[in-house]
């Protein structure tokens, strides 16, 4: 079963009393603490995807995901002007300008471009702001019981992760009212009506406070709960039943376990059914979205066409980690897992495989999948490369009939990301260019090599029309007929051609070359 579907089944039978009351809430956030890291987007897939799979089941739900804009800046994000925005940290986000001066502030402008990544995907979640819950006074009733249960929730998080808090210590921290800041601030104590606090300078290593003390009520946005507290809290403000996390938070004694205990325990809530996933990362990295580590949602999604990139999200069971890789063979590795899983699809296979392909579409698009033919990506990112081809040409060669409108407009959209792809992060093994004369590195053929590409002369010079199928098996047939190795034989082809020891299949590419540039070229490295 896809686990998807797994999940979906899973939420039926634990969340019955629930889906009977009426829609399910399934929830998931993100701080915007700057450009959203490709890994937010897992969550984001695996609410998004179990959503619409309770959706077609006939399970009403609502998939809420929260831009977090009411934490403090904690992290000065690499591409920002410091001397501009140091001032700031350790102020909520929401309260910080925007870096282009355009949007309402600086949460709301890379929460909003992550947004745009999610619709771009086909993922249509319900939106809403931390600050508006904490402004609109619907954390009041939360934040009061907090204070007034501080020494559960210190018993909670000892009892739990073995984190202990001072007997003084509550869970709340003010904006201070001098300067703005709330993640310097330190309350103290709590009369049932206002928090007394101190704005410490000191505190926090990322910002500075300006040692203000004062006293203050601690609602209608003028205070937050701590993040564990918090996602409690959450919990049942927001109605929440179905809400996973990454494996960091779902370990024992972690974030989640603490929550749990605090959801139950001090808020009397009992905790949403919970989805724990593993990471996705770049290049075996997890990211930063602050510290510049991986790459932006956005810079990710713009790599590939939504289906490849969804597909990419929802390939791997949750239990597994994603490694996705730009500057690697991340990407046409992708483009042929979607064509194996489409040739299934067109013969009318129904298994999880060709499951895993319909969903990798947009919602809007599962119902009617046009069948087309799928020219390998890793082909046509050599095509683009050679400007004496034409792509619909050689594409209608591989397919061996005529293309049809699906077919050029497929071919079409392969030509504009393998683009893409090269100009931006492909590794060089996928990076070809013709060299005008016999490289340096194919003047020093050993004889057996000279030998092999002597054999390709007289094959080619025999063979006034090449066919790259039969090209290439009549490669194989020289290989073995000289005794070589195949590492020694294919790399003479692509020294005397590229000038590096690899490249595309070997039959395919000479059989696209033009034919003067072929013969001559193999007499030059033959001799």
């Amino acid at each position: 079963m896809f686990w998807a579907d797994r999940i979906a089944e899973s939420i039926e039978k634990d969340r019955a009393k629930d889906i009977a009351a009426g829609p399910l809430v399934i929830r998931d956030e993100k701080t915007a603490s700057g450009r959203v890291h490709v890994g937010s987007m897992r969550g984001a897939a695996i609410h998004g995807l179990v959503s619409q799979v309770l959706a077609d089941k006939g399970v009403a739900n609502t998939f809420y995901w929260e831009i977090n804009d009411f934490d403090p800046m904690d992290g000065m994000p690499v591409y920002l002007d410091e001397a501009v925005y140091r001032q700031y940290m350790g102020k909520p986000l929401y309260t910080i300008p925007s870096p282009d001066g355009k949007a309402k502030n600086f949460a709301e402008y890379y929460g909003e471009e992550f947004a745009g990544v999610l619709k771009d995907s086909g993922f249509y979640p319900t939106y809403y702001r931390a600050s508006e819950l904490y402004l609109s006074g619907r954390m009041n009733e939360a934040i009061r019981i907090a204070l007034e249960k501080a020494e559960d929730i210190r018993r909670i998080y000892k009892e739990v992760s073995g984190s202990e808090r001072a007997d003084t210590w509550l869970p709340l921290s003010v904006v201070c009212e001098k300067c703005g800041k709330i993640g310097t601030t330190t309350a103290v104590s709590f009369d049932g009506e206002k928090v007394t606090y101190r704005c410490e300078a000191k505190k926090v290593e990322w910002a500075e406070g300006c040692s203000h003390e004062g006293s203050v009520s601690p609602f209608d946005g003028r205070a937050k709960l701590p993040w564990k507290v918090e996602w409690a809290a959450k919990f049942k403000v927001m109605n929440v039943m179905v809400e996973g996390g990454g494996k960091d938070h779902s370990t024992k004694g972690g974030a989640r376990d603490v929550a749990n205990r605090i959801s139950r325990e001090v808020f009397g809530y009992e905790p949403p059914f919970d989805i724990p996933y593993e990471f996705f990362l770049i290049g075996g990295k997890k990211m930063s979205s602050s510290k510049g580590r991986g790459s932006s949602a956005r810079e990710v999604a713009d790599l590939l066409p939504p289906h490849i990139f969804r597909l990419g999200l929802l390939s791997k069971d949750i239990n597994q980690a994603i490694n996705f890789d730009p500057e690697g063979d991340t990407i046409p590795v992708l483009f042929d897992l979607y064509d194996r899983l489409a040739e299934k699809y067109f013969v009318g296979e129904t298994d999880d495989h060709v499951r895993m392909l319909v969903l990798s579409h947009k919602p809007e698009d599962q119902k009617s999948i046009p069948r087309r033919f799928l020219p390998r990506f890793s082909l046509i990112a050599f095509l683009v490369q050679m400007p004496h081809l034409d792509l619909f040409v050689e594409v209608e060669k591989m397919k061996g009939s005529p293309l049809t409108q699906e077919d050029k407009e497929e071919t079409e959209l392969r030509a504009l990301y393998a683009k893409k792809w090269l100009e931006e992060c492909a590794p060089e093994d996928f990076k070809y260019e013709l060299a005008k004369e016999l490289p340096e590195a194919a003047k020093s053929l050993s004889p057996e090599q000279k030998k092999a590409v002597k054999a390709i002369l007289e094959y080619v010079e025999a063979n006034p029309i090449l066919d790259g199928q039969l090209l290439h098996t009549a490669l194989h047939e020289m290989r073995k007929a000289l005794g070589i190795e195949a590492a020694d034989f294919f790399s003479a082809v692509y020294l005397s051609f590229l000038g590096k020891p690899s490249g595309p299949k070997a039959g395919w590419f000479l059989s696209v070359l033009e034919r003067e540039l072929l013969l001559s070229r193999l007499r030059e490295a033959s001799s």
